[in-house]
This record gives C-alpha cells, sequence and structure tokens, in this order.
C-alpha cells in the first residue's frame, strides 16, 4: 500500500493514466542496481530516488574530485575527497528519506557483481570503460535481468535497453562485441556536462518504464544522441544467434 504521504509525493506522476497507484506501487517495490555514480549515474539515481523506486543499488569505488564537479551533479565541493558512494547516498536520503539504499563501495569482482545483479530486478550501465561494460552485460544475461544501457563522451552520446528475458533482445555484446583497446574516456577526450545529464535522464526514463511496465523499452533499438547539432537518430538492431555471451542463452 501507499500512504498518504507517499500519494502525495508522487501525485503528478500517479495522475499518468500510464502509471497510476498500481504503476507507482510496482515502483516502490522495485530494486535496481545502478553501477557508477559519475555523469550518467548522478540523474539516473537522483530520477530513481525521486520517482520512488524502493530500493537502489549503488556500486563504485572511487572518490569525488574536483574535476567531476562539472557534471556529476549528485555531489558537491564538500564531497571532493570522500567516496563516491557516501556522497550519493547522503544526497539520496536527504532527497527521499522513505527509500532502500544498499552501498557497494568496493570494485566488484566476477562473484561479488553476480550477486549484485542477482539481487535487484533491474540493472543500469553507467560505466565508462568497455571492460565493465562487458562484465556488467555478462552477468545480466546469465541472471536474466535488464540492462539499461547509457555512454556520453565529447558530444555525443548512447543509449539502449538489454533484456534477455525477450528472444528478440541483443545483448551489450552482439552490438559491440570485443570494444577497442584504444577505447577513451572522458578524463581523456572530455564530455560537455548537460549531454551526461541528458543520456542519464534517458536511461532513468527507460527503468521506470521496466519496473512499473509502461509504454515501449527500446530493446532492439540504439538511440544516438548528437550534441553538437542537437540531434537525435535511432537505429534497430538485433542479435546475435551467435553472440558469445547471449548465444547460448537462446540456443
Amino acid at each position: 500500500m501507499l500512504s498518504d504521504e507517499e500519494l502525495l509525493r508522487y501525485s503528478r506522476q500517479i495522475l499518468l493514466p500510464q502509471i497510476d497507484v498500481d504503476g507507482q506501487l510496482r515502483l516502490k517495490q522495485g530494486r535496481a542496481l545502478i553501477v557508477g555514480l559519475g555523469g550518467l549515474g548522478s540523474p539516473v539515481a537522483l530520477y530513481l530516488a525521486a520517482a520512488g523506486v524502493g530500493e537502489l543499488h549503488l556500486a563504485d569505488f572511487d572518490s569525488v574530485d574536483l574535476t567531476n564537479l562539472q557534471r556529476q551533479i549528485i555531489h558537491d565541493s564538500a564531497s571532493v575527497g570522500v567516496a563516491k558512494v557516501d556522497s550519493a547516498m547522503a544526497r539520496l536520503a536527504a532527497l527521499n528519506p522513505d527509500i532502500r539504499l544498499v552501498p557497494h563501495s568496493r570494485a566488484l569482482d566476477e562473484d561479488s557483481l553476480a550477486a549484485a545483479v542477482a539481487a535487484v530486478d533491474l540493472v543500469l550501465d553507467c560505466t565508462d570503460n568497455f571492460g565493465t561494460r562487458e562484465a556488467v552485460n555478462a552477468a545480466c544475461v546469465a541472471a536474466g535481468k535488464p540492462l539499461v544501457s547509457g555512454a556520453a563522451i565529447r558530444l555525443e552520446g548512447q543509449l539502449s535497453v538489454f533484456d534477455p528475458r525477450r528472444d528478440d533482445s541483443p545483448c551489450y555484446h552482439c552490438l559491440y562485441g570485443h570494444g577497442s583497446e584504444a577505447e577513451l574516456t572522458c578524463s581523456e577526450a572530455g564530455v560537455v556536462g548537460p549531454l551526461v545529464g541528458l543520456v542519464g535522464s534517458l536511461q532513468a526514463l527507460e527503468a521506470l518504464k521496466l519496473l512499473a511496465g509502461f509504454g515501449e523499452p527500446m530493446v532492439g533499438r540504439l538511440l544516438l544522441v548528437d550534441a553538437l547539432g542537437s540531434r537525435f537518430r535511432e537505429l534497430r538492431v538485433k542479435r546475435d544467434p551467435a553472440c558469445e555471451v547471449c548465444g547460448a542463452r537462446h540456443g
């Protein structure tokens, strides 16, 4: 049930027929793992907490640096030097004290990542390196949990949803294979703050759709964001039957 205070707090989204009280209850019962509390993870965590997702698992082993503050809006100047998980938990608890926060402040190895993924309903990949994305994707495929994946660098962003519960859904590896050893990070190539805010906000929206059960998630679609020209382009993407990560699951 929702309390009177919850009905008031979430009243603007409960008014939407696509969500209503039943959808809000599903959000309250929902559990999401956010991997990375940087530029993407900041709006993701803030919007999911504000929307009333009942349990947020926060994973990041880094500390807040001054260079983060240009885009990582969940942190502030007083948080410099503080673990990102601790900084984010303080901000989210102040925003919505009714939700449960579960910290993961150490780097997740294969076993701990598998356990973290198994404990939630969906995962949001808000990281900036290919190795972690591959590991998160493999864990989601193994556990049958949907993955909302976002990326942003320089003035370009990408967004997609991979849902191993659906036979027609590709996984991250279907699209990107083994990636590139020369892949750059934001600290090397730069990024504009509002772009990661935009992509992260879209990730949060996709997560709400999956948890509350409304709308059409971006499964089988890849959204490309061109911040320089303020243009959006969508590509259809298919599952690779020979994918070494998800092929056997659907075989």
